[in-house]
Order: structure tokens, then C-alpha cells, then sequence
């Protein structure tokens, strides 16, 4: 969180007001965790105007010292209160009278003999300041029709940034686009730089590092629009993917997908109408998980469908976003598939379907209501459709869910098995795999139940013959890390070339136990030091487990960096999988990017390098990692070394195997 500090500089009516922000305000801003900046630190830089102004309207908290009348504060807090309408919080020691205007409760009085006595009041408000979504502006106060500025339209993300994201996005490195969305966090381009990773990541499916980027973004900005629209699908999609083995995990996810469209739907007055439709789809796609696991894997599967409360709920919120939005075809046709489900059921379960009514009389009115209802939903979605298409015909473009869009049309509302056949392999021609996914577990559902059994059929045969639902599976990582073969001299050993024969089978041992308690496909990630490294890629190629070999620098930097000290057995070995893997780099050289020099204090390329180890390995989340550790369990060498890597991995939730090579020199 960004915090900047409007106050007079220096000693003024004989009020220190230098003295005051190191005996208050830093320490009520260090409590709560934050750090304040002055325009102090803009003169230095250079170019005082722009920057301030753009500190004003980005800052997440301003902090206004209006003691005495002084022209500045007064013009930078006006420019704050006209930009942004909450999070400033004054101060002021009993001095000068305060304009009317400026009276407000987010407000301290503080005795400046005494200032750092107010230390604990200061940062309870500062607090209360960051929590409130109150508006705190006199000015937005006055005028409640007013929009606040958004303060990332003020921020430019640097060039060099986003040409590694770029370069990242075209090569689907997911492990540096996290990475790069973790280097950006505390920079005032921190928001709109993690928000376009976010996007990259959702629409790469990479639904674990999504969910860390938008997660971000709503924690600082509550309520976001964009970020919750995006968690309600991260959510739901990895809760289907870890229902079957975690089946709590899986439900608390479902319920914080519901959650961020419910703080969608409370903002509904900002929404427009695609907006909306967009939002009611997701409500509906939400409440049709819940009814295909109401019946789905149960002995009476049309009775359980037809009388679960999801399946109107589900048609309804569909029919609904639609309603709102005609060009949305996609809801238009996701009511019609659930509605002729509804008619088919009821029509094969009459009985059943009586049995949700006070009589027969009354049943059979409202099929017949539903009936009707389906002509008109028919119709409408036909010319959505048609005018979608359209619009790419005009454009020259192609659209694979338009595809996908005709041949589930065509099967909802015309008996003709063969066209529908013909579409469905048209559509897949040129499909993605998600749409392959959706159109068949739809297509799976109406087998399930008996409905439209004929263009069903028909359409299951261009999906290989296979009846089996498609369903998305997590891979489970093996990540290591540890020592390099001690180089020769090396004052005390810790990993001699004599205890390479323990080492190894110590590693294949753990790998081969993590391997047996893993039902899915396993992948293994690594360096590629002599030692522990090439180690691990040999026992995975042994065990047949896939390895990719992520380097720090490139093949001519790294091997004169950490392999050829130990001897053109180790060179022969490391390049015998260089040649045999797939492998990526991080670096062109020791240095850090010039858009990363600000923290080059406290950050070094090796810290850098292990943390995109260890992003491409959480790929699918901790609960899908597991560390393996060559390790003596003691403080490296440098920064960046292998303890630095056991904790990041713990602190992101991944399971951590040990082995201190210890016990091999010491027998």
C-alpha cells in the first residue's frame, strides 16, 4: 500500500515538522505495517510537479498535517479531494483554526510538545481510514453524482516490464509471468501491471497463479469489479478440479465463486447490460454445478434432475441474463438447453413432474407455459446467433464458440442427426480444447438423461467415441533444490563427489516414495548445477517422469558458472539433458532488469532465480508441489541459496522432503 505524506517542511511558527513525522507519523505508518513517502523524496528525483500530482491521485492513504495555513498542503490536499473521494486522513497540532471546509472525522489533534503520545490514536485511525469505504472528500461529499478518478490510468507500467511480460505471455513461461507479478507488487504501476498478468494468466488456464494475481488486486481495491467477475471463474474452475480429492477445498472455493458474484451483483447500478447478462450467466453456471451434482452419479438420474431446485434456479438466472442483453447468445442458449431438458423430463416423468404441483390441472398448464416459452427462447436465440455471425463475416473473422454455438444450436431445435454430426466436426476443426471439453460434457449431460437421444448420438461420435466426461486434472510438481558438488579446496565439505552413489539413491528413494502417493501425472522441475541438479533429472528420466531444466543464465554463462569447476564429466553430463529436455532462461547476464533496480538492495538474481523455480513448480498450486531438498539444513553461502528456497516453498503452502547429504559424509 502506497502512502503519501501533504505537510510543511522544516521548522515553521515553531512547530517542528520534520521532528513530527519521525516521532509520529512513521511510527503510527511502521504499526500498521506501512511506509510513508514525502515530496521530499520527488525533489530528489527530479521533475517535483508531475510526480507529486501523480503520488496525490495513486496514493492508496494520504496523510495531510494542516497545523498552520501553509499554500502548499492546502493545493496538494485540494488536488487530493478533487481526484479521489476517500483514504485521506488529517492531522493537526492546536495552532491555526481550520477552514470550515476541512472539517471532518477522519481527523486527529495532537499536541505537538507531546506528539509521540498520540503515536497509538494515530494509527487507530489510519486503520479505520483504510478499512472505511466512506467517501472523506468535502468535495465528493457535496457532489454525490461525481466519479472519482481511477488512480491506474495515472500510472504508467514500464516499458521493459511489459516486454518481459509480453515475451513471457508469447512463450507460455507461466512460472516468470508469476514471478514478474510478484516483482511488481509495491511499485506504484503495481495494480495495472498485476491486473494484465492476471488477464494473461486466466485466459492460459493457469488458474492458480490467476487466482493469486486477481485476489491481489480485490484485496487492495475492495469490490473490484473486473478482479470479483474473474474469482467467480477462477474459483468455480479450480473447485472442479480439486472436488474429487479434496472435496472441502472444493466446496469452499464454490462458495467464494458465489461470494464475488454476489459483490458483483450489490454494484449493479455501475453495471451495463452486457455487464449484467454476464454476471446473471455466471450466477447460472454456478447454480448448474449444483444440480449436476445433484443427480449425477446417483441410481435415478432423471428423477433427481428434474426435481432439483438448481435446475430452475440455473434456467432462470440464464433466461434472465439474457433478457438483459440480446447479443448475449451465449445465456439465450444455455436457457434453452436447460429448458429443454425441463420439457423432455417432465414430458418421460409425468408423474414426477405432477408430483411438484398442487394438482394435475396445474402441471399441465405450466408445461405447456414452458412450451411456449421455449418457441419464443427459441427464435430470440436463433437471431442472436445469426447476428453474431454476422458481425465476424463483416469483420473477417472466425470464432470457434460461434462454431461451437451453431452445432449446439442445431441440436437443441432441429431432429436431424446427421447435420448435427456434420456441425459438431466442423466446430472441433479448428477448436480449442476447452471448447472440445464444454461442447462434449454437454452433449454428455442430454445422454445422461435420455434427452434428444438422436442428434446426441450423433453428435458423440465426432468426439472419438469416448463417453467419459472430460475432466481438467491438476499435475502434481517435483521441485528441487540443494548443494552443488563442493568445488575443489572448499574448506569445510558439504557435498564431496565421493557421496554422489548415496545422494542419488537418497533422491530417487524420495522421488519414488512422493510418486507413489500421487495418482496424477507428475512433472519435475529443476536447475542445472553439477550435483543435486542434474542428479534430479537423471533419476526422474530413470523413473520416466518429464523434467524441464530452468537455468539462471544462458548455456555459455552458466556452464563456466555452476558446472565446469568440477571436471568435463559433470560438463558431459549437463549436456546430454540440455540437448534432451525442454529448456528455458531467466537471464542474459548477473545483472537486474533496469525496471527492478529499486529493490536491488534487497534482492539479488539468485533470490530472483529461485523464486521462478518455484512459481513454475506452484503452477497448480502448493497443494500440487512438492520440494525436494539436498540441503545441510544450514545458513548458503550467498543470498539466494537453498534455505532462502525451503522457506518460500513452506510459505507457499508445499509439502518439503529433506535430505542432508550430512549423514553420507559422516558415515
Amino acid at each position: 500500500m502506497e502512502v503519501f505524506i501533504v505537510r510543511p517542511f522544516g521548522v515553521k511558527k515553531n512547530i517542528d515538522f520534520d521532528l513530527v513525522e519521525e516521532k509520529l507519523i512513521k511510527p503510527a505508518l511502521q504499526k500498521i505495517g506501512l511506509v510513508g513517502y514525502t515530496s521530499s523524496e520527488i525533489v530528489e528525483s527530479g521533475n517535483i510537479r508531475q510526480d507529486m500530482f501523480q503520488r496525490l491521485i495513486t496514493a492508496d492513504l494520504v496523510i495531510a498535517d494542516i497545523s498552520i495555513h501553509n499554500a502548499n498542503v492546502f493545493y496538494e490536499l485540494g488536488i487530493r479531494h478533487a481526484l479521489r473521494d476517500k483514504k485521506t486522513f488529517l492531522i493537526r497540532t492546536k495552532f491555526d483554526e481550520v477552514p470550515f471546509d476541512l472539517k471532518t472525522d477522519r481527523y486527529l489533534n495532537y499536541d505537538f510538545s507531546k506528539a509521540s503520545e498520540y503515536l497509538d490514536e494515530l494509527a487507530k485511525g489510519l486503520n479505520a481510514t483504510i478499512q472505511s469505504t466512506q467517501s472523506d472528500s468535502p468535495i465528493f461529499l457535496m457532489i454525490p453524482d461525481l466519479n472519482p478518478q481511477n488512480p491506474e490510468n495515472f500510472v504508467s507500467i514500464p516499458q521493459d516490464f511489459g516486454e518481459e511480460v509480453e515475451t513471457a505471455r508469447a512463450s507460455c513461461s507461466y512460472g516468470k509471468l508469476a514471478l514478474l507479478a510478484y516483482e511488481a507488487r509495491n511499485f506504484s504501476w503495481e495494480l495495472p501491471a498485476i491486473r494484465k498478468i492476471g488477464k494473461i494468466q486466466f485466459h492460459l488456464n493457469k488458474f492458480s497463479h490467476a487466482k493469486e494475481s486477481w485476489e491481489i488486486i480485490e484485496g487492495n481495491l475492495k469490490n473490484d469489479l473486473e478482479a470479483n467477475e474473474f474469482l467467480s471463474t477462477i474459483y468455480q474452475r479450480i473447485a472442479d478440479i480439486e472436488m474429487p480429492n479434496n472435496e472441502i477445498l472444493g466446496n469452499q472455493l464454490f462458495a467464494k465463486s458465489n461470494l464475488s458474484i454476489e459483490k458483483i451483483l450489490q454494484q449493479s447500478e455501475y453495471l451495463d447490460s452486457a455487464q449484467l447478462a454476464e454476471t446473471f450467466a455466471l450466477r447460472a453456471r454456478n447454480a448448474k454445478k449444483q444440480w449436476l451434482n445433484s443427480w449425477q452419479g446417483t441410481n435415478q438420474k432423471e428423477i433427481n434432475a428434474l426435481t432439483s431446485s438448481h435446475l430452475f434456479t440455473s434456467f432462470e438466472h440464464y433466461a434472465k441474463g439474457f433478457k438483459e442483453d440480446l447479443n448475449h447468445y451465449y445465456s439465450g442458449l444455455n436457457a434453452l438447453g436447460l429448458l429443454t431438458v425441463i420439457i423432455q423430463l417432465a414430458q418421460k416423468n409425468s408423474k414426477t413432474w405432477t408430483l411438484l404441483y398442487s394438482n394435475t390441472e396445474e402441471a399441465v398448464y405450466e408445461l405447456k407455459k414452458l412450451k411456449k416459452e421455449w418457441n419464443d427462447l427459441s427464435t430470440l436465440v436463433k437471431y442472436s446467433i445469426k447476428a453474431h455471425g454476422t458481425k465476424l463475416e463483416i469483420a473477417g473473422k472466425s470464432d470457434v464458440w460461434y462454431n461451437i454455438s451453431i452445432a449446439d444450436l442445431t441440436c437443441l431445435t432441429e431432429k436431424h442427426p446427421e447435420k448435427v454430426r456434420v456441425l459438431y466436426r466442423r466446430a472441433l476443426e479448428n477448436g480449442t480444447e476447452m471448447g472440445k471439453q464444454s461442447a462434449k460434457n454437454q452433449l454428455l449431460i442430454y445422454e445422461q438423461l435420455g434427452v434428444l437421444e438422436e442428434n446426441t448420438k450423433a453428435g458423440l461420435k465426432e468426439f472419438g467415441g469416448s463417453h467419459e466426461v472430460i475432466k481438467q486434472s491438476s499435475s502434481h510438481y517435483f521441485l528441487f533444490t540443494g548443494h552443488m558438488v563442493d568445488s575443489p579446496g572448499r574448506d569445510k565439505e558439504r557435498f564431496p563427489q565421493r557421496i554422489e552413489k548415496e545422494v542419488r539413491k537418497a533422491i530417487l528413494d524420495v522421488v519414488r516414495m512422493e510418486q507413489l502417493k500421487i495418482t496424477s501425472k507428475n512433472i519435475g522441475i529443476a536447475g542445472g548445477a553439477c550435483g543435486g541438479d542434474i542428479i534430479f533429472h537423471e533419476v526422474c528420466k530413470e523413473l520416466q517422469i518429464p523434467t524441464n531444466m530452468l537455468l539462471a543464465l544462458p548455456r555459455d554463462k552458466f556452464i563456466p558458472e555452476s558446472v565446469g569447476f568440477a571436471g568435463e564429466f559433470w560438463i558431459e553430463r549437463f549436456n546430454n539433458l540440455f540437448t534432451s529436455i525442454p529448456v528455458d532462461t531467466l537471464f542474459e547476464d548477473n545483472e537486474l532488469p533496469d525496471w527492478l533496480r529499486p529493490k536491488c538492495d534487497s534482492y539479488s538474481i539468485w533470490e530472483r532465480n529461485n523464486l521462478w523455480l518455484l512459481y513454475s513448480a506452484l503452477v497448480n498450486g502448493g497443494e500440487n508441489m512438492t520440494l525436494i531438498a539436498l540441503w545441510d539444513e544450514k545458513k548458503g553461502d550467498a543470498t539466494g541459496g537453498t534455505e532462502h528456497m525451503v522457506k518460500e516453498a513452506k510459505d507457499r503452502g508445499a509439502d518439503v522432503r529433506i535430505i542432508n547429504p550430512n549423514k553420507f559424509i559422516n558415515n
